[in-house]
């Protein structure tokens, strides 16, 4: 055999050997004490993109899930709501029932109406004290935006549909408003049944409140109240609201729901408005049964909306748990560290390291040799 001493093969093979298992014996070391088997993209750069997006996913979904919880505690408080005012109806049945047959006398009937209009008043109460965050639920404004505005106005003051507040009665269906605008430092704002004028003290930048209306209007500096935002109109409606249970804007990832408006002012569907109604009479209990009959059926239909709504909230809700704990199962088959194979694998590394070490001591040690040929 040759003997040489100028290159040691023997112990630069062990050397390289040597710097592998102390590389494996790192990296084992590095997963056991993170729990990841990706600490970085080296480690596996398809793994991290894949595990990073399905992350991303459950932050996603967690959100969704709370999304899901509010929602539910919103619609049982509007729901609670409508309980207390389905019972405030039905005690109007009563009150119209006894005070609409003859064997009630006329004093009798004053009190029975005196009763009657204070549960009217305690319906518009609740129907506008039941809010969830500041949102009103029940008040007919849920949802409520501004359509079908008068073109033009950005040049008369009003920038757009952003710049009017509506928080007004809207009902089931359409309202339309007008402004009218003279030159006069007044401005007068209508929906056909209310009207409410009020006087301004200056021109430019404001918001003109009408509060009667539940109406705001942000106008500025291009209003200079010169009749120009005369006969401007715009429609309110109620828009529906979506509800997001998961992650993309798609029809499949939001819950659409609405809400219904218990306000007296409102015809509930049928008959007339409540705010009207009176059993003074035997004639106005009379023709009040068929409207109050009506309401009952509305306020029902509104509560069976919102259970069908809350009862869809709990399987989603359902499923995004499901969702959750599964994609966060498959991220973990790809990011975490199956610690007792790695321990193996540390343990292996280790030995290998060991016996590396003393290999390459021996292998330092042949070249000794040669100073046998020396005699």
């Amino acid at each position: 055999m040759g003997l040489r001493i100028q290159t040691n093969v023997a112990a630069l093979n062990a050397h390289r050997q040597l710097g592998i298992s102390d590389a494996n014996l790192s990296k084992s070391l590095e997963r056991l004490s993170s729990g990841y088997r990706i600490n970085k993209a080296a480690d596996d750069a398809a793994g991290l993109a894949i595990a990073g997006k399905l992350r991303v996913n459950v932050k996603s979904y967690v959100k969704a899930s709370e999304n899901t919880a509010q929602a539910i505690a919103m619609v049982q408080v509007a729901e609670g709501a409508m309980d207390q005012i389905e019972n405030i109806v039905n005690r109007l049945k009563e009150l119209a029932t006894q005070a609409a047959s003859a064997n009630t006398d006329t004093d009798g009937r004053s009190r029975l109406n005196d009763e009657f209009t204070t549960l009217k008043n305690e319906i518009d109460r609740i129907a506008n004290s039941t809010k969830y965050g500041g949102t009103d639920l029940i008040h007919g404004t849920f949802g409520a935006k501004v359509d079908d505005m008068t073109s033009n106005v950005a040049s008369k003051g009003i920038a757009g549909t952003s710049s009017i507040d509506v928080s007004a009665h809207i009902g089931d269906s359409d309202a339309a408003f007008t402004i009218h605008d003279t030159a006069d430092n007044t401005i007068t704002l209508t929906n056909g049944t209310i009207t409410q004028t009020v006087t301004l003290s200056d021109t430019g930048a404001q918001t003109i409140n009408f509060d009667k209306l539940g109406v705001k209007v942000t106008v500025d500096n291009a209003y200079d109240d010169n009749s120009e935002l005369n006969n401007v109109a715009f429609t309110c409606t109620n828009d529906t609201q979506y509800i997001q249970v998961g992650t993309t804007n798609d029809s499949n990832d939001y819950i659409a729901m609405t809400m219904g408006n218990m306000d007296t002012d409102q015809n509930y569907g049928g008959g007339s408005a409540l705010s009207g109604w009176s059993i003074s009479t035997v004639t106005a209990a009379q023709n009040a049964l068929n409207s109050i009959d009506a309401a009952i059926a509305y306020v029902a239909q509104k509560r069976g909306d919102l259970g069908a709504i809350q009862n869809r909230l709990g399987y989603a809700a359902a499923n995004l748990a499901t969702t959750i704990e599964n994609t966060q199962a498959a991220e973990s088959t790809i990011r975490d560290v199956d610690m007792a194979a790695e321990m193996t694998s540390f343990t292996k590394n280790q030995i290998l390291l060991q016996a590396g070490t003393a290999m390459l001591a021996q292998a330092n040690m042949a070249p000794q040799q040669v100073l046998a040929l020396f005699g």
